[in-house]
């Protein structure tokens, strides 16, 4: 018999906007990361340690966690202990136009990071279940802006970060160039800075070094290109690796799989919901 691995994604063309990760118990630790998507999470089994902006925060059984695109945080489990937990990605662009029908929306937050209630607990248990239907994806849609009206907040304008006009240029670059090679001497001379002084600046502001942030922006681009079917060797060709084993590397460290195995999950999921 063989055995289920312990991270698997659920995801579909039907539904092309969510992803589902369900992770069987394990001790698996995760360096400090962000997604591009919103995360709404459940503990399953065991309990954690949520780090974010405004944590550490211990996650039991029965625990809520909800990030947005971007923010910075880990849950690592307590030692020597295992858990498991499952976590939706919603994609932001469409989560945004679903939630825009009385204002235009351009970003939404959570005013807790972790939520610790039963009736919390039973609308993302529901949340976090695989798709079998077609006509299960209207129902889940009602269901997630359900939860969201509870626990979010719409924005018609992101949110203000107030970060220095170095860290913003550097910012504004990383993301547009992701793969690039630029050096962070040069992004630190484009602002006239010393190098040391531009980390310090940036680290400040997000709570990383460059380096982090510009390896966390190329991972979730990886990620990205092998959901929509790139092969390893393109996925790290696009996103600017110096070769795929350092991808393979760098991807583990992050995601607590490889992306072998990760690419071989979303393929398996590549046919067409049963009706």
């Amino acid at each position: 018999m063989t055995t289920p691995p312990i991270h698997q994604f659920h995801r579909h063309p039907d539904a092309p906007w969510l992803e589902l990760r369900v992770s069987q118990p394990s001790a698996h630790c995760f360096r400090l990361h962000t997604h591009e998507e919103y995360s709404i999470g459940i503990v399953d089994h065991g309990g954690a340690m949520f780090h974010h902006a405004q944590g550490p925060e211990p996650v039991r059984a029965g625990s809520v966690v909800l990030i947005e695109p971007h923010r910075w945080h880990a849950c690592n489990p307590e030692q020597p202990r295992s858990w498991a937990y499952r976590m939706l990605f919603v994609k932001a662009d469409w989560l945004h136009a679903q939630m825009d029908t009385e204002m235009p929306t351009q970003a939404i937050t959570f005013d807790r990071r972790a939520l610790h209630s039963r009736e919390a607990a039973a609308q993302v248990d529901r949340l976090c279940q695989p798709l079998q239907h077609v006509s299960d994806i209207e129902t889940h849609r009602r269901e997630l802006l359900d939860f969201l009206r509870l626990y979010a907040r719409c924005h018609a304008n992101a949110p203000d970060t107030a970060e220095p006009e170095a860290v913003r240029h550097a910012l504004q670059t990383l993301h547009a160039q992701p793969d690039s090679d630029i050096s962070i001497e040069s992004l630190a001379a484009s602002q006239s800075l010393s190098p040391s002084r531009f980390i310090r600046q940036f680290k400040a502001a997000t709570g990383v070094t460059p380096g982090a942030y510009r390896l966390n922006l190329r991972l979730n681009g990886a990620r990205r290109l092998l959901a929509e079917g790139a092969t390893l060797a393109q996925a790290a060709h696009q996103m600017g690796f110096a070769d795929q084993s350092h991808m393979q590397r760098s991807f583990k460290t992050h995601h607590a799989l490889t992306p072998g195995n990760y690419a071989q999950t979303a393929a398996l999921l590549h046919t067409p919901l049963a009706q």
